[in-house]
C-alpha cells in the first residue's frame, strides 16, 4: 500500500484511507475513479457511485450492498456475509474499479481535466481522511441547555400561533397548516398538492410572510427552532465518538456540481452563521485542554472574485486599496461620502452587493430590506448602470453555458448545467442563475482546496502542531496547542491568501480573517 512505484486505484478512497489509516498505513500513490467521473461530469451525470457508473460506462449491473448484507432490520455487517457471498461482492468491486478507471483516464487529458483532478481532486483525498480521523470536541452541557432554550422558545412560539390561528393549531402538521392558512383564513395564492392537501412548503410561507402576514411567519420561525433542536442540540450527542469523545463528520468530494464540500453525520455546513440560535449551536464547539481553535475565514472572496471575473475597475480598486467595499458601493450608488455614511445605507448596498451574486430579485431584495418592491427594483437597476460590467458577465456566462453546456472556473473546473436549454422557463432561468453563481462559488472552492493542500506541509516546515478539523464553505477551523497560537496565525492567513498561486494569478487580492478562541463562535 505505501511502495511508491506501484499505484493504487480506489473508487471513493478516502473511505479506504480512513481504514488503513487505523492500522497506521498510509496509502500511496492512488487514483481515486470516483473524482475521475466528477470532473469530468460534474452536474450531468446523475451520481458518482460504482453502481451508477458501471452502468453508464460498462453497461454492467453490480452486485448491491443490500444483495449480500440484506437491509432494513435484517441488514447485517459485513465480517458476518458468507464468505463465498462476500469475496463475489469484493471482487467485482477490485474488478470494476479497475474497469472505470481504465474508461475514465484516458478524458481527463482529452477534456482538459487532468490538472483539475492532479492538483485540487486527488491530493485532497488523505487531507479529507486525516480531518475526519481528528474530530472536533464538543461540550454537551451547552447543547443540553440550548435544547431547553429552543424547547421554550417552541412552546412560546406555538401559544402564539394558536393565538393568531384562533384555534388550538399544530405548526408541525402540514393539513392543519393548510386548513387555517388558505380555509378558515382565506389567505391569497393556496395551490393543492397532487393528494389534494394545500401547500405549505417555505416557499409558499414565506411569500405570505413578505406580504406582511403574521402567522406564516411564526410558523417558519417555528420550524427554524425546531429544525436547530433536532438536527443539532438534540442530535449532537448522539455523533460523539465513543473512542475519541469527539465528533467526527464526514465530507462527501464528489456530491455538489460547483466543487463545494458537503458533509453529513453530522452536517456541520448548514449551521446558520447569521441568527444569534446558529451563534450559540456554534458555541458547543469546543478546543481540547491545553489548545484554541482557530477559525481562519476568507473575507468576502465571491465579491472579489466577481471584481476579477467581471472585470469592475471600480470594486477592484476598491479592494487592493482595503476600502470597505460595502460603503465604497453605498457611495457609488447613492451618492453619500463614505466618511460617516449610516449604517442603513451601507446595510442596503450590502444587501445588493451579496444579493446580486446569487441573482436576486426586486421582490427578494424588497423582503431582505424591507422597503417597497418598486423601490428595491429600481436599486438593483441602478446597481446595473453604475457597474455595467457586471451585467455583461452574466450575459457572457449564460451565452457560454447555454453553447457550451457548462461553465468553467478559473482554475478550468467543468461545471455542467444540462437543463440551461431546457423548455420550462421557470427550471431554465434557475439554470441561468445558478451557471453565473457557479463561477464564482466554483473558483471558491477550488481557492480553498488548494488552501487545504497546502497547509499542512507549511505547518509542519514551521514545526507547528497545529491541527486542521474542519472545512465549512470559507473557513477552515484548526485545533492550535496555546503556546503555538501567535505563530501559527501568520502561516495560516498567507497559505490561504496565496493560495491560487501560481496555477492563477489574480489582480485583486485575497483577504483572510483568522481570530483564536476557547470555541468556534467565538474565533469565527
Amino acid at each position: 500500500m505505501e511502495d511508491p512505484s506501484i499505484l493504487k486505484i480506489g473508487q471513493n478512497l478516502k473511505y479506504d484511507c480512513l481504514v488503513f489509516a487505523r492500522r497506521g498505513i498510509e496509502i500511496h500513490p492512488y487514483d481515486d475513479t470516483m473524482l475521475m467521473s466528477y470532473v469530468l461530469d460534474a452536474g450531468r451525470s446523475r451520481g458518482h457511485g460504482m453502481d451508477d457508473l458501471a452502468e453508464k460506462w460498462l453497461g454492467h449491473q453490480t452486485v448491491h450492498f443490500e444483495h449480500v448484507a440484506g437491509s432494513g432490520k435484517n441488514q447485517v455487517t459485513f465480517d458476518c456475509v458468507p464468505i463465498e457471498k462476500a469475496s463475489e461482492y469484493a471482487a467485482e468491486d477490485a474488478d470494476v474499479t479497475l474497469r472505470l478507471w481504465k474508461a475514465l483516464k484516458a478524458r481527463l487529458p482529452a477534456e482538459h481535466v487532468a490538472t483539475v483532478y492532479e492538483m485540487l481532486e486527488r491530493p485532497l483525498v488523505t487531507v479529507l481522511a486525516r480531518m475526519e480521523g481528528r474530530g472536533i470536541a464538543i461540550d454537551r452541557q451547552v447543547l443540553s441547555r440550548l435544547s431547553g432554550e429552543f424547547a421554550q422558545k417552541q412552546a412560546g412560539l406555538e401559544d402564539e400561533i394558536a393565538k393568531l390561528a384562533g384555534q388550538p393549531l399544530n405548526p408541525g402538521s402540514p393539513k392543519q397548516l393548510g386548513d387555517v392558512l388558505f380555509g378558515s383564513m382565506g389567505l391569497p395564492g393556496g395551490t393543492k398538492t397532487k393528494t389534494g392537501q394545500w401547500a405549505t412548503g417555505a416557499k409558499v410561507l414565506e411569500d405570505l410572510a413578505e406580504q406582511g402576514h403574521e402567522l406564516p411567519q411564526k410558523i417558519l420561525d417555528w420550524r427554524q427552532v425546531s429544525k436547530l433542536r433536532s438536527t443539532y442540540t438534540d442530535a449532537l450527542p448522539g455523533f460523539v465518538n465513543a473512542e475519541t469523545h469527539r465528533v467526527h463528520t464526514s465530507y462527501a468530494l464528489a456530491a455538489t456540481t460547483t466543487g463545494r464540500l458537503s458533509s453529513s453525520e453530522p452536517n456541520l455546513q448548514n449551521i446558520p452563521v447569521r441568527t444569534e440560535e446558529g451563534r450559540k449551536i456554534r458555541r458547543a464547539f469546543i478546543a481540547a485542554p491545553g489548545t484554541k481553535l482557530v477559525s481562519a475565514d476568507y473575507s468576502q472572496i465571491e465579491l472579489r472574485l466577481l471584481a476579477e471575473i467581471a472585470e469592475i475597475a471600480t470594486l477592484k480598486k476598491a479592494f487592493r486599496d482595503g476600502l470597505d467595499i460595502h460603503a465604497m458601493t453605498a457611495s457609488e450608488m447613492f451618492g453619500v461620502p463614505v466618511k460617516d455614511m449610516p449604517g442603513e445605507v451601507r446595510r442596503r448596498a450590502k444587501a445588493i452587493n451579496f444579493g446580486i451574486i446569487y441573482g436576486i430579485s426586486a421582490f427578494g431584495l424588497a423582503n431582505q430590506l424591507g422597503i417597497a418592491r418598486e423601490e428595491a427594483g429600481a436599486y438593483i437597476k441602478k446597481y446595473f448602470e453604475r457597474f455595467p460590467g457586471i451585467r455583461d458577465y452574466m450575459e457572457e456566462t449564460k451565452a457560454f453555458a447555454k453553447k457550451n453546456g457548462y461553465v468553467l472556473t478559473l482554475f478550468g473546473r467543468k461545471c455542467h448545467y444540462p437543463d440551461i436549454t431546457a423548455s420550462n422557463p421557470s427550471l431554465r432561468a434557475f439554470n441561468e442563475r445558478a451557471a453565473i453563481n457557479a463561477r464564482l462559488q466554483g473558483t471558491a472552492a477550488d481557492i480553498i482546496r488548494r488552501a487545504m493542500i497546502r497547509v499542512e506541509p507549511a505547518l509542519a516546515k514551521a514545526k507547528l502542531n497545529a491541527k486542521m478539523l474542519l472545512q465549512v464553505h470559507d473557513e477552515l477551523i484548526f485545533e492550535v496547542p496555546e503556546g503555538e497560537v501567535d505563530k501559527t496565525l501568520p502561516v495560516v492567513r498567507r497559505v490561504m491568501e496565496d493560495a491560487p498561486m501560481p496555477a492563477v494569478s489574480l489582480t485583486v487580492p485575497l483577504s483572510v480573517e483568522a481570530r483564536a478562541a476557547h470555541n468556534w463562535d467565538e474565533a469565527h
